[in-house]
């Protein structure tokens, strides 16, 4: 490549980088793969110095502690660029699962699992108009052996060589052979692999040049759809065969919801008893989880004037205050619009043994923004199985994931409304919104049933409370909360 070729390259490059920055209508994700003195460090170094920098992160993990202490895809998720942006990642996610099975720390089943398991999360991605290019740098064992020997006797660059590099070399074969299986099994039209033999750095950066480019110009692809099948049909991959009965929030005239707790309304004095029973339970299952490092997610969902605050403080009231966050979720911030909508929910997930808990939830994608039109029908129909996967990652991490759901009749919503729009120090809590939303009634009843129906499973069941009588209500999260959380200390 002369000179005048490569700064016309290098110009093309930037120009198509910095326009995307502009549109700001996806981002793009490098990730560089491959065999053992390909030149990656070499190459990655190029491109960063040709690349706008200030647009763009790379990341070549080793898993920290405080990435330990999270469900695995936390320290992906979290790094995942804005739109506008590039991310380069050596070797990735696909580096992770490639060398635990090679050194056989997982066995096949997992790592078809594991592969699966990146299908969904870069189909996911794409959807959210992530475009991620894969390359894997190709080298035959005789011309690494060559490449590592030369480079060891040379004073110049044998720093660059480590045991390592012979560790891998001695595992070319079987990293051959299953980077084949791994390519096939997570080759894609909208995340396709392109394997580049190794032989310069140029000739290399070239052919990388040119598929960032692409990926930089050209529309992000869009995943297929699933031909022949209907959201409403459509089996739930990440429930498996644990899936319980779908469950249905019908509310009968007088405002119980069915399955739920019901009677007259509960006198003050057993209440605080049986309140103070509750927390001082509540505690003690917290400290064992701390302990056991078991994290817990906890998410609040409900009708609005239900109570969901005050059903949050009464578990926080137990809570020693180093442990757990609240998040209130409310509608995204810039930020947050730029990145992939689950985007904001990971990240806030906690270390092992603390507790997160969201009033308001990831649930928004199936309900409001189903509702009020913020999601396109096929965002909100695809959030069902996203959010069914995201519980699932939780779950396999260890978390306990506690869902409840706070139901009011219409006629008590009423009266709250009522109450606050009366009571100078509450007032604050109506909103134009909830009126409007009030107006909907029908409409949201209709997403809360399909959001239960789709997404109500074995290891993350949704919890019906019905909260016409506020102090009944509180001692059912309650109850059900130290439930959850004594079952999973039960278990080894």
């Amino acid at each position: 490549m002369t000179g005048l070729d490569e700064k016309a390259r290098r110009y093309a490059l930037l120009k198509a980088q910095l326009e995307m920055a502009q549109r700001e209508d996806k981002a793009v994700i490098l990730v560089v793969a491959g065999h053992a003195a390909t030149h990656k460090s070499v190459l990655v170094n190029q491109l960063n110095h040709w690349l706008e920098n200030r647009q763009t992160e790379v990341h070549a993990l080793a898993p920290s502690e405080e990435d330990r202490l999270r469900p695995y895809w936390w320290r992906y998720w979290r790094r995942v660029p804005a739109r506008g942006r590039v991310g380069v990642f050596v070797h990735g996610w696909y580096g992770d699962v490639l060398y635990a099975r090679v050194e056989q720390r997982i066995q096949a089943g997992a790592f078809t699992d594991r592969l699966d398991e990146i299908n969904r999360f870069e189909t996911t991605l794409a959807h959210d108009s992530v475009v991620v290019v894969k390359v894997w740098l190709d080298i035959g064992e005789a011309q690494q052996a060559a490449r590592l020997h030369h480079l060891q006797t040379d004073p110049a660059y044998a720093w660059q060589v480590s045991d390592m590099h012979w560790q891998r070399h001695a595992q070319h074969a079987p990293i051959q052979q299953y980077a084949e299986r791994m390519r096939a099994a997570t080759h894609t039209a909208h995340a396709p692999w392109h394997c580049i033999a190794s032989e310069t750095p140029s000739q290399q950066l070239n052919e990388i040049i040119a598929l960032l480019q692409d990926a930089l110009s050209q529309p992000a692809p869009v995943p297929a759809a699933s031909a022949g099948q209907s959201w409403q049909a459509a089996r739930n991959p990440a429930r498996g065969d644990n899936c319980l009965p779908p469950r249905r929030l019908a509310v009968d005239d007088a405002g119980a919801s069915k399955g739920s707790a019901g009677g007259s309304k509960i006198p003050k004095k057993v209440y605080r008893q049986a309140l103070d029973e509750l927390q001082a339970r509540l505690a003690h299952n917290h400290r064992r989880c701390l302990q056991r490092g078991i994290p817990v997610v906890l998410a609040f969902e409900g009708h609005d004037a239900a109570g969901k605050g005050g059903s949050i403080h009464r578990v926080t009231t137990a809570l020693d205050a180093r442990y757990y966050r609240v998040y209130s979720v409310a509608a995204p911030t810039d930020e947050e619009r730029l990145q992939p909508w689950l985007w904001r929910f990971w990240r806030r997930l906690p270390q092992d043994g603390r507790v997160a808990i969201f009033d308001r939830t990831w649930y928004g994608r199936v309900l409001v923004e189903r509702v009020e039109g913020f999601a396109r029908r096929s965002a909100w129909e695809r959030g069902f199985s996203e959010i069914c996967h995201f519980e699932h990652q939780l779950l396999l991490h260890g978390a306990i994931v506690g869902k409840f759901f706070l139901a009011i009749s219409k006629d008590e919503q009423l009266k709250r409304f009522n109450a606050r729009a009366n009571t100078p120090h509450k007032q604050h809590k109506l909103t134009d919104e909830d009126w409007r939303n009030r107006q909907r009634w029908n409409d949201y009843q209709q997403a809360l049933d399909d959001m239960l129906s789709h997404t109500h499973t074995q290891g993350a069941p949704w919890q019906l409370i019905n909260t016409d009588d506020k102090r009944r209500a509180r001692l059912s999260v309650l109850n059900q909360l130290n439930d959850l959380l004594e079952i999973r200390l039960e278990t080894p």
